[in-house]
């Protein structure tokens, strides 16, 4: 699937597709403990630089790493419409043109960022894609049962808790994983698109 990320690019950030030559920036910014402390995604060891190898790795399959259920993915490296720097990764996951779904995730930003306008502009402009551009029905969310911030981020731009898997997986120091999960759908859409621009224009002030 081709995503044209001139559709992808707002007033405070822009996403492009990850091309190698972002891999050696986005190392540095991810060697940050604060960044995986719920996820555990990364381990902050002398393990690093080959875990972070292979986590690119898998960002640039096209088929990820097949963990949660079929489909394609697209990743994208976040970058301040201000500046040009790289502030985070986001991806496109368990892409599904036959049932008109995806899943949204893998999402993590500095901390410079974190609580700013940043991610609300960025999942408006993901959810614009998935429900305006491709005629999506439904965009999934799903969160580490311990991940409390991402869970109420998701919760703020209007996702809907539906469930969750218990002891679903494990994490990377393997520790046991329940995921939670949430949605919108596409006839919710333009009444969540409304409310996420009145929380970017209220950060904004």
């Amino acid at each position: 699937m081709i995503i044209d990320t001139s559709k992808l690019k707002g007033q405070y950030v822009y996403l492009q597709e990850l091309k190698p030559e972002y891999i050696s920036e986005l190392k540095v910014l991810a060697k940050d403990k604060r960044l995986w402390e719920f996820t555990r995604t990364l381990l902050i060891n002398e393990t690093f630089d080959s875990q972070f190898e292979r986590y690119m790795e898998v960002a640039l399959h096209p088929n990820g790493d097949g963990s949660f259920g079929a489909g394609l993915q697209k990743t994208f490296v976040i970058f301040r419409t201000n500046n040009d720097t790289i502030i985070g990764m986001t991806r496109f996951y368990g892409l599904d043109q036959k049932h008109k779904r995806l899943d949204i995730g893998y999402t993590w930003y500095i901390p410079d960022v974190w609580g700013k306008v940043h991610n609300k502009e960025c999942k408006l402009l993901l959810l614009q894609y998935a429900f305006e551009v491709l005629n999506f029905n439904r965009v999934g969310f799903h969160v580490a049962h311990i991940n409390l911030r991402s869970q109420k981020a998701v919760e703020k731009i209007g996702g809907v808790k539906e469930g969750m898997l218990r002891k679903h997986s494990y994490q990377p120091d393997g520790s046991s994983r329940s995921t939670v999960l949430y949605s919108i759908i596409n006839d919710e859409w333009p009444q969540k698109k409304n409310n996420l621009l009145q929380l970017i224009n209220q950060d904004h002030l």
